[in-house]
């Protein structure tokens, strides 16, 4: 519930920014355009997104008679979930994710390396750590603060040219054109911050859930120790638009300032709130 709660704060608050902005520039009909064609853009990725991300992996469905069918099968009886499909995907790079716009048309994947390096224990971990997305919902969640991101990020750049050829807004009290330039500038990179914070509340939240269907923490918290590990060797040729949906960022984690925007908490801060669950 503290997970769903620190969400449903964080989507308010991109909403907040969607709102300052929309004032700010194009007042309510521009936020509305904007906001369409957001919707537009995302409903696809929402729609489709399963198909477009194992393709672009080349992920390979297997059957009941693969181990990891088998034990995504397991996993998913006892949390009484619908059973998803199952891919494998042809690199050594240990990785997983979950996809699928709801529980009934659901797909989990995991790649070569990490079926390759990890015991059943840990490997039954990273695997319920993706069903608890696919119970959660998460696809929709993201897919919802990617709507009003995207939203977000067009009003800032009609803002932007607005200002340069003197549209929009003119009001002595609101600033002028720098007024709009500071907003247009500063909103999308207060969304961007929002959206990566959002993600990783679902992290944490998948670990929580994650751990309880697997019914130990411990094979969970040394999977990430062991992904991490093996990805700052051999990071995953991989698109960043897709980082979040994986298990923990395909490539080479970031430092300073950057973390801000990852979309993965720190490992140490999985394993350490994984363990006080145990």
């Amino acid at each position: 519930m503290v997970s769903y709660a620190k969400t449903g704060i964080l989507l308010a608050a991109l909403s907040a920014v969607l709102l300052l902005i929309g004032g700010s520039f194009g007042g309510q009909f521009g936020m509305m355009v904007a906001f369409v064609f957001a919707i537009v853009m995302n409903f696809g990725s929402y729609w489709f997104s399963d198909r477009i991300v194992l393709k672009m992996y080349r992920a390979s469905p297997v059957g009941p008679d693969h181990p990891l069918h088998l034990l995504v099968q397991r996993l998913a009886l006892k949390g009484n979930l619908p059973m998803p499909k199952v891919f494998v995907i042809p690199t050594q790079s240990p990785n997983a994710f979950a996809t699928g716009r709801n529980p009934s048309h659901a797909s989990v994947a995991a790649t070569e390396g990490l079926i390759r390096i990890l015991n059943e224990e840990e490997l039954a971990g990273v695997m319920a750590h993706e069903l608890a997305h696919v119970a959660h919902r998460d696809i929709l969640i993201q897919s919802v603060a990617a709507t009003i991101g995207a939203a977000i990020m067009m009003m800032a750049s009609m803002a932007r040219w607005a200002a340069i050829f003197g549209g929009g807004r003119h009001d002595d009290d609101d600033g002028g054109p720098l007024a709009m330039i500071a907003v247009a500038l500063l909103a999308p990179f207060a969304a961007m911050l929002i959206q990566a914070a959002i993600s990783r509340s679902r992290e944490f939240a998948a670990d929580e859930g994650g751990a309880k269907l697997a019914g130990s923490p411990g094979g969970l918290a040394s999977a990430l120790r062991k992904i991490e590990s093996a990805v700052a060797h051999a990071p995953m040729d991989a698109n960043p638009a897709t980082a979040h949906l994986f298990i923990m960022a395909p490539f080479a984690g970031m430092g300073g300032i950057s973390k801000l925007f990852s979309t993965h908490p720190p490992t140490d801060e999985r394993v350490a709130r994984l363990m006080r669950i145990g």
